[in-house]
């Protein structure tokens, strides 16, 4: 898709007019509340040097965290061109490979992050929804007590239509994007020409005088200017689906110009009618525009939301392909776009935290305290995981990567500690669902390590087993047995327990491994390795990457270019299902604590089907059990 944009204008201009709904929908819907929740009441006083010292370090803000960071360095930092915390954890941990201890500290990091990001899933939906609705009581104060109701009610129907997916509703997305960030300069126009004098702003001495002049009060402001960049993780999570041009097209070319109007329009009706401070967003307009625009911004903050639901799934996706998360059941909702998926746990647990967050916090006022630390968390592990890949993957000297992240690992370290300090007021709710999140992702990937272990340990090795039973050869039946097994070398419990009570063997037999690699996306002419054991008995390792979709029948048709040829019809799939148990009794070694092997095994037990999420045919499945103690 990327080469074609390079190459054809029509093209190009398409997908950065795809990249304004799906990439910038979050971020441009912060002028709904940024600048007001810096000067709601208690923190940063209603002053003409206060507006412009915060419109300047709105603007520098933007200019450094998304500008220079984002759409100048990070995007460089392509996956096999995908982006996204996962696929810069990939990167960072492939980098440093040969530094155990390193590699384990940034994978624990990075999962982190991760984990963090369900977080901000919750309240994105939340807090824009909100914002959005609460224009209501600018243009009629009375409907307050509606504001929640109907901000429950627009978000049900959005949560509701995720099962059907985003493909019809997403070709709206570009042009009503389109449509909202024209209105954003449009609104802040006439504003900036009636007062010119805020565009001094722009200058950068107004932000550090504000920040030497004031350094309390600065230090709270900026833990609400911070609103202002939300989203920009955006830019570097759907790098695969649009490619680099037509991000930064969008970028410098539609987004920043509307953004900056809006903001420094703001400023400028505060410096001429402060008592509009209450929502500056939405007295900007114009009395009969009201209603049309609470409309408008309703719909961009749905699609804003839209798009965060849309990678939460694509990122479940790709932990529980990376082993991170259970197998969960995954809906395709598109027949031509495979990224296009539904994960209807994700979907509801989502749906009932953000429901939650709605009716306790009330407003988008109590929940901006709640939301600017999920996002200066993964602000900044995004930075430390960049200073690894440009350092031991691009090789660059130690002082220019040094040069290149440090100042904005200081700027997003400042953010997130004017974000920390409020952590009582609502900080505390992103924090518990990532750390809610880490634990069962932490959990699951030791448990499955544990119980890889025990595996191996009972473990009998494959190429002597199968010389051995060919001493004395079973009956051979017609057609072709796949046994599934995590572990390669290794004999599968389906094997001895099939040969144990059916005492036959097939003609042809495939033991097959599927492995899951650091990487976005594994070509068919890496997918298989085959190793012949002898007697018609192939043992077949399997590729894939985190964004691939495991499909085991149709790699294995890549058999034939080794002299296999299958038969579906006379092909028969063995799986051995683990039913897992705490260990009665304390192990040394890496064990977990007792409640989390409990956790474990809820989880594994609760697991979708492997035949399932392995693409295997329902009526050519067989399902022996085994019991295994952690």
């Amino acid at each position: 898709m990327t080469p074609t944009a390079k190459r054809d204008p029509a093209a190009t201009a398409g997908l950065t007019l795809a990249a304004l709904g799906v990439v910038y929908g979050d971020i441009g819907t912060s002028p709904l509340y940024a600048l007001k929740e810096v000067f709601a009441p208690d923190r940063v006083p209603l002053t003409p040097d206060n507006v412009l010292g915060i419109l300047s370090l709105v603007f520098w803000t933007l200019t450094i965290v998304v500008s220079l960071k984002y759409v100048v360095l990070i995007l460089r930092a392509d996956n096999n061109g995908e982006g996204g915390l996962i696929a810069m954890l990939a990167l960072a941990a492939g980098a440093v490979r040969d530094r155990p201890v390193l590699r384990r500290r940034l994978l624990v990091l990075g999962i982190f992050g991760t984990a963090i990001f369900f977080g901000d899933g919750v309240i994105t939906p939340a807090i824009s929804v909100l914002s959005a609705v609460e224009g209501l009581e600018v243009a009629a104060p009375a409907l307050h007590r509606w504001i929640v109701p109907l901000t429950l009610v627009v978000l049900t129907v959005l949560f509701a239509a995720q099962r059907f997916g985003t493909g019809i509703v997403g070709r709206f997305f570009g042009p009503v994007t389109l449509a909202w960030f024209a209105v954003l300069a449009l609104l802040g126009l006439p504003h900036v020409a009636a007062h010119p004098q805020v565009l001094v702003a722009l200058l950068p001495h107004h932000a550090l005088g504000f920040l030497v002049a004031h350094p309390g009060t600065a230090f709270v402001a900026l833990g609400a200017v911070v609103l202002c960049v939300t989203g920009a993780e955006a830019l570097y999570a759907d790098l695969g689906h649009f490619g680099k041009r037509p991000i930064r097209i969008a970028w410098f070319g539609v987004v920043l110009p509307a953004l900056v109007i809006n903001y420094f329009g703001q400023g400028a009706m505060l410096l001429q009618r402060p008592e509009n401070v209450r929502n500056p967003f939405y007295e900007m307009a114009p009395e009969w525009a009201l209603f049309p625009l609470i409309a408008l911004a309703t719909l961009a903050t749905v699609i804003a939301s839209q798009a965060l639901i849309t990678a939460a799934f694509s990122v479940t996706k790709q932990a529980i392909q990376l082993g991170y998360l259970p197998r969960l059941r995954i809906d395709h909702t598109s027949v031509r776009e495979t990224g296009q998926v539904y994960v209807p746990f994700v979907n509801w647990a989502l749906y009932g935290c953000v429901v939650f967050a709605v009716v306790v916090f009330g407003s988008s006022g109590a929940l901006a305290s709640a939301y600017g630390i999920a996002v200066t968390i993964d602000m900044t592990i995004t930075t430390v995981m960049t200073f690894f890949v440009i350092r031991y993957a691009w090789r660059l000297p130690p002082v220019l990567c040094v040069a290149a992240t440090g100042t904005f690992f200081v700027v997003d370290v400042t953010f997130l500690a004017a974000n920390v300090v409020k952590v009582l007021e609502g900080g505390w709710f992103p924090l518990v669902i990532g750390a809610a999140m880490f634990t069962l992702m932490a959990t699951w990937k030791q448990g499955r390590a544990l119980l890889a272990e025990r595996l191996r340990d009972e473990a009998i090795d494959l190429p002597s087993f199968i010389e051995s039973i060919f001493v004395s050869p079973p009956q051979r039946v017609p057609g072709t047995a796949v046994f599934l097994h995590a572990e390669r070398g290794a004999t599968p419990f389906a094997l001895l327990h099939n040969l144990k009570h059916n005492k036959v063997l097939h003609e042809q037999n495939l033991f097959v491994t599927v492995v899951q690699h650091e990487v976005p996306w594994i070509g068919f002419e890496r997918r298989m390795q085959v190793e012949p054991l002898g007697h018609d008995c192939w043992q077949v390792l399997l590729n894939f990457g985190f964004k691939n979709d495991p499909d085991v029948p149709e790699a294995l048709k890549l058999l034939a270019q080794h002299g296999v040829q299958l038969d579906d019809m006379e092909t028969s799939y063995f799986l051995s299902r683990d039913s897992v148990a705490p260990a009665l009794r304390a192990r040394g070694g890496r064990g977990m604590a007792r409640w989390r092997e409990k956790l474990f095994a809820s989880m594994h037990r609760n697991a979708a089907a492997a035949a399932d999420f392995l693409n295997l045919p329902a009526n050519r499945i067989v399902e022996l059990g085994t019991k295994v103690e952690l």
